[in-house]
C-alpha cells in the first residue's frame, strides 16, 4: 500500500497547487512544496529500509481483468533511487519555482501540472507491469508537452513543445510494440518475473526486434542520437520546468529504463556496440553544441546530451565496474546539474538576459548566487572533494578495464574535458570574469526561494562527495536491481595515486586548454550547420503536414456530391475485397421467381429511378424517390415482415412532406454537372448497386451457424417479458441501438425546427 500512498499524495497535490498556485505570499510557498516533500520522507523514512533490507517493495491489485492487466508496483533500488531525485528535487523546484514565477497569471497551472510529471516520474519508478509503465511513460510525455509550451502564445515554444511531443510520443509507440514482443516471449507481463528468465528472452527468435523497439524508446526519452535535437529546443520552457525535467529526471527516464532492463535485454553482444557507438556520437555531440552556445540554457543543454551520452556509453559496457560508475554519474549529474539550471534561471531573472557575451562580474551584485554556481561547477568539473569528481573516476576506472579501454578512455576524455569548459563557461566565467557589457537590467540577488534549493543541492554535492560511504546502501540496492543479483557496493574518495586519477588530471588539463582557446573555437563551431537529424524532422513533419492539407482538400471539399463519391467508392473497394476473401463468385446460384406484383414494382422503381435522375424538378424528384421507398415497403411485404414495410411507409411519408416543405419555395436545378462527371457517378452507382446484389446472393450461401431467431422467440417471454418479439428486440435486445435511432431522429427534428425558425426570421424580414 505504501507505493499507493505515495501516488494518493502527489495525485492529490494536482489540484491543490491548481487551487493555491496562483496567488503570490507565503501561503503558497508553504503549503505547495509539503505534498512532495511528504513523498520525500515517506519514501527516506519508510520505503527506503524495507527496499535496502528486503530489496523491493511490491504491490499488486485487478486493474483491468479483461485484458489482464494487473495495478503492479515493485519498488526495487533502481526505482528508489529514482523516486528520491524525483520528489527531493521536485520539492526544492517548487520552492524555487514559487519565487521565480512570483505573480505570474498562469502560475498555478506550472505548479499543477509539474506535480503532473512529478506523479508520472515516481509511478514510473515504481511500475511492474509492462502496460502500467507504459501508461506512466507516456504520461511524462504529455506533461512535458504542456510544461515545454507553458509560454503558448509564443510560437516557438508551442513548436517545439510539439516537437518533444511527436519524438518521444512515436518512440513511445515503439516501446509499446516492444513491450508486447517482450512479454509474449517471457510470457510474462511482469518485469519482476521477466528479469529472471532474461537468457530465455536473449536466445528468442524476436530478440532482435524487442531490443531495438525497446531501445527506440529510450533512446527517444534520453535525446540520444539521432534524437538528440529536441532536448535543446526544449530550453523555451521556463527555468523550473528545465532544471526539474530536462536535467535531473525526464530525460533520465530513458537512462532508468535501461537500466532497469539490463537483466533481461543487455549484456549482449548487438546491446553493448548500440550503446556505446550511440552514447559516443551523442557525449561528443552534445559537448560540440555546448561550445556553440552563448544561451546560459542551450550551454547547459549541451553538457546534458554529452552526459546522457556517457551514461549510455556506462551501460551499454554493462560490467558492475560500468554500472556503479553510471549510478554514481548519475546521482552527481542530477545534484549539479539542476542547481547550475536554477542559478542560469537566477540571472536571467535578475538581470534580464543569459547571454554569455554580455554577462560579467556578476559575484559583486549576486554573491549567494556566485557561491552557488562555483560549488555546482566545481562538482561539474570532477574537482574533489565533490561528488562529481568520484563519478568521473569510477567511469575512468571502469573504462580501463574493458578489451576497448583505449577507445572508449580516448572518447570519455574527451567528453569529460568539453564538460567542464562548459562548466567553466556556463558558471564560472558569468561571475568572476570582467564585466562584458550594460545588461537589460541592474542585477542583485535572487530572493532566498530562489537561492534555498541550488544551495542545498550544491552542498549535498560536497557533503556526499566528502562521505561518499553514505550512499552505499542505496548505491548496493540500485546496482544489486540493474545487475539481476545482490552485490554490495563501497565508494571511496580518495583511493591514492592511479591511473584514473592521471587521466582526471588530464581531463583538467585538457577542458582549461578548451576554455583557453575558448574564442577560437567558438568561431569555428559556429560555422557547424544545424544537425542532420534536426533537418530531418523538419522536413519529414513539413511533409505530413503538406500531405493533411491535401487530403483535407481532397476529401473535406464541401460539397456533399463529393463526399457521397468518396463514401460510395471506400465502401465499393471494401465490400470488393470481402467478397474476394470469400470466395469470389463461386457457388452463387439465382433460385425461385417473382410474383406479378414484383415485377410491377420492380418496373414502377426502375421507372421513377429514371425521373429522380433526368428531372429538373426537385418536388417531381423527391416524388419519384417516395414511389422507390414505397416499392421497398411493398416488397418487405411481400417478404412477411410487415413491421419493417409499415416502418418503411412512415417513414417515406414523413420524408416527403418534410422535404417538400422545406423545398418547394426552392429554384429549379441549376447547371447540371458535366458530361464525364455524370458518366463517372453513373458506373459507380451501377457497379456499386450490381455488387451489392452479387453480395447478398453470395451471403446465402455461407453457413453462419446456427440462427439467431429462435434463441430470442425463446427468451422474449421468459427473459423480457414481452409476448410481441419483435417489440422485444427493438426495445431490449436492441437497446442501444433504438436508442441510438431515437437520437438520430431527435438532432434530425431539431435541426428542421431551426430551418423552420430561420426560414420564418427571413419571411418577415422580406416583409419589412
Amino acid at each position: 500500500m505504501l507505493t499507493l500512498y505515495l501516488l494518493g499524495i502527489l495525485a492529490a497535490a494536482i489540484p491543490l497547487a491548481a487551487v493555491f498556485g496562483r496567488k503570490n505570499g507565503l501561503l503558497r510557498l508553504v503549503l505547495l512544496p509539503l505534498p512532495a516533500f511528504a513523498a520525500f520522507l515517506l519514501l527516506a523514512g519508510f520505503a527506503a529500509p524495507e527496499v535496502l533490507s528486503s530489496g523491493s517493495v511490491s504491490f499488486s491489485a485487478s486493474w483491468i481483468p479483461q485484458l489482464g492487466v494487473d495495478l503492479a508496483f515493485n519498488l526495487n533500488g533502481l526505482g528508489l533511487l529514482l523516486a528520491l531525485l524525483v520528489t527531493g528535487i521536485g520539492t526544492l523546484i517548487i520552492i524555487y519555482g514559487h519565487g521565480y514565477m512570483g505573480s505570474h497569471p498562469h502560475s498555478n497551472r506550472l505548479f499543477a501540472l509539474l506535480y503532473l510529471f512529478m506523479f508520472a516520474m515516481t509511478g514510473l519508478a515504481m511500475a511492474d507491469h509492462l502496460m502500467v509503465f507504459f501508461v506512466f511513460w507516456e504520461l511524462t510525455s504529455v506533461s512535458s508537452y504542456f510544461l515545454i509550451g507553458f509560454q503558448h502564445k509564443d510560437k516557438g515554444a508551442r513548436d517545439n513543445a510539439l516537437q518533444a511531443l511527436l519524438v518521444t510520443g512515436l518512440g513511445g509507440m515503439a516501446l509499446m510494440a516492444g513491450f508486447i514482443l517482450m512479454a509474449m516471449a517471457g510470457n510474462s507481463w511482469l518485469i519482476s518475473e521477466l528479469t529472471l528468465v532474461g537468457d530465455e528472452i536473449k536466445g528468442h527468435p524476436q530478440y532482435f526486434a524487442i531490443l531495438i523497439l525497446v531501445l527506440l524508446g529510450a533512446f527517444t526519452k534520453s535525446a540520444q542520437f539521432p534524437f538528440h535535437f529536441w532536448l535543446p529546443n526544449a530550453m523555451s520552457a521556463p527555468t523550473p520546468v528545465s532544471a526539474y525535467l530536462h536535467s535531473a529526471t525526464m530525460v533520465k527516464a530513458g537512462i532508468f529504463l535501461m537500466f532497469l532492463l539490463y537483466p533481461i535485454i543487455g549484456g549482449t553482444g548487438l546491446w553493448t556496440i548500440l550503446l556505446t557507438t550511440t552514447g559516443s556520437i551523442t557525449l561528443l555531440l552534445g559537448g560540440v553544441y555546448g561550445l556553440c552556445q552563448y544561451d546560459l540554457k542551450r550551454i547547459l543543454a549541451g553538457t546534458t546530451l554529452a552526459v546522457l551520452g556517457l551514461l549510455t556509453i556506462l551501460l551499454g559496457i554493462g560490467t558492475e565496474k560500468d554500472i556503479l560508475a553510471a549510478l554514481i554519474f548519475l546521482i552527481g549529474h542530477a545534484l549539479y546539474k539542476a542547481t547550475l539550471f536554477m542559478v542560469a534561471g537566477s540571472v536571467d531573472h535578475e538581470t534580464g538576459t543569459r547571454d554569455t557575451r554580455v554577462l560579467g562580474f556578476l559575484r559583486k551584485s549576486m554573491p549567494w548566487t556566485a557561491v552557488i554556481a562555483l560549488l555546482a561547477a566545481f562538482s561539474k568539473m570532477g574537482l574533489p572533494p565533490f561528488f562529481g569528481f568520484l563519478g568521473k573516476e569510477y567511469t575512468y576506472k571502469a573504462s580501463i578495464a574493458h578489451e576497448w579501454q583505449w577507445l572508449l578512455t580516448a572518447i570519455l576524455i574527451v567528453g569529460n574535458a568539453m564538460i567542464l569548459s562548459l562548466a567553466v563557461k556556463a558558471a564560472i566565467l558569468p561571475f568572476w570574469r570582467t564585466s562584458q557589457g550594460s545588461l537589460p537590467k541592474v542585477p542583485h540577488e535572487a530572493p532566498w526561494s530562489m537561492r534555498a534549493g541550488p544551495l542545498l543541492l550544491a552542498v549535498g554535492g560536497m557533503f556526499i562527495g566528502i562521505f561518499p560511504h553514505t550512499m552505499d546502501p542505496l548505491l548496493s540496492a540500485a546496482k544489486s536491481a540493474a545487475m539481476g543479483y545482490s552485490l554490495e557496493t563501497e565508494i571511496k574518495l580518495w583511493q591514492g595515486f592511479n591511473i584514473p586519477l592521471m587521466l582526471s588530471a588530464l581531463t583538467l588539463l585538457a577542458g582549461l586548454t578548451i576554455v583557453a582557446r575558448n574564442h577560437w573555437l567558438e568561431s569555428w563551431t559556429t560555422r557547424i550547420p544545424e544537425s542532420i537529424s534536426g533537418r530531418v524532422y523538419k522536413g519529414l513533419l513539413n511533409g505530413v503536414m503538406k500531405f493533411a492539407n491535401w487530403q483535407t482538400r481532397a476529401l473535406q471539399s464541401g460539397y456533399l456530391h463529393n463526399y457521397i463519391f468518396i463514401i460510395t467508392s471506400v465502401t465499393l473497394v471494401l465490400i470488393t475485397f470481402k467478397l474476394w476473401r470469400f470466395g469470389g463468385l463461386s457457388n452463387i446460384e439465382v433460385t425461385g421467381s417473382l410474383s406479378p406484383g414484383m415485377v410491377i414494382v420492380a418496373v414502377v422503381m426502375t421507372v421513377s429511378l429514371v425521373l429522380a435522375v433526368m428531372t429538373k424538378s426537385r418536388l417531381t424528384a423527391l416524388l419519384a424517390l417516395g414511389l422507390i421507398g414505397f416499392g421497398i415497403a411493398y416488397i418487405f411485404a411481400e417478404f412477411s415482415a410487415p413491421d419493417l414495410a409499415i416502418t418503411q411507409i412512415l417513414v417515406e411519408t414523413l420524408t416527403i412532406v418534410l422535404f417538400a416543405w422545406a423545398v418547394f419555395k426552392l429554384p429549379e436545378f441549376g447547371r447540371p454537372s458535366s458530361r464525364n462527371t455524370l458518366l463517372r457517378d453513373a458506373a459507380l452507382s451501377i457497379v456499386t448497386g450490381v455488387l451489392v446484389t452479387v453480395l447478398v446472393l453470395k451471403s446465402q450461401t455461407l453457413d453462419f451457424g446456427s440462427a439467431i431467431s429462435g434463441t430470442l422467440t425463446e427468451w422474449s417471454l421468459a427473459k423480457a417479458y414481452g409476448a410481441n418479439v419483435v417489440n422485444v428486440i427493438l426495445v431490449d435486445f436492441r437497446a442501444i441501438d433504438t436508442w441510438g435511432e431515437i437520437v438520430v431522429l431527435t438532432i434530425a427534428a431539431i435541426g428542421i425546427w431551426s430551418l423552420a425558425s430561420s426560414r420564418k426570421g427571413v419571411k418577415k424580414e422580406g416583409n419589412k
